[in-house]
């Protein structure tokens, strides 16, 4: 019997490369008719990073605010990814979008962000991206390893592309 594919979760890190990881995720969307789940992890700040924080801020409120500017960054960083994604797909492939089922910032290490809101959304599948070169794509790569790893889905890693094609 074949496991039908319903929820898929894709997990973006971002970087312009991610658009390559969500094109294999709205494509496989596209040929199953399955809801499509977008997250992004914030990493929390570490202890000390927020008493540096809170040092050059004159009230609390103030290093409340910068946090919350934080993700209001990254909230509009992951707005304009998807308005220039979605711009560059061929027109007759843009209903996909419509199966666009939710799109997250979540608190949390990005391992155990995906693998939590892959159980919490029922996923069938979960698609991240691996990168190899660079900090930030060693990075990304531990996280597809630890995904991999603890998964009880399906997990499609999506390798690194260098050029800035998407398709």
């Amino acid at each position: 019997m074949k496991s039908k594919i319903t929820h898929i979760l894709c997990a973006t890190d971002l970087s312009k490369h991610s658009a390559y990881t969500l094109c294999h995720a709205a494509s496989l969307a596209a040929a199953t008719g399955a809801k499509l789940h977008m997250v992004h992890a914030v990493l929390p700040m570490s202890d000390d990073v927020k008493i540096t924080l809170q040092m050059f801020m004159q009230t609390t409120d103030s290093a409340e605010t910068a946090m919350k500017a934080r993700h209001d960054h990254a909230r509009a960083v992951m707005a304009e990814r998807q308005k220039s994604f979605w711009a560059h797909v061929d027109e007759e492939d843009r209903d996909i979008q419509r199966q666009v089922e939710s799109i997250e910032l979540v608190d949390g290490y990005p391992a155990e962000v995906i693998l939590r809101r892959a159980a919490e959304l029922a996923c069938d599948l979960i698609v991240v991206g691996a990168h190899e070169h660079g900090f930030s794509q060693t990075f990304l790569g531990t996280v597809a390893k630890r995904v991999l790893r603890r998964s009880t889905i399906p997990t499609l890693v999506v390798p690194y592309r260098d050029d800035e094609s998407n398709s």
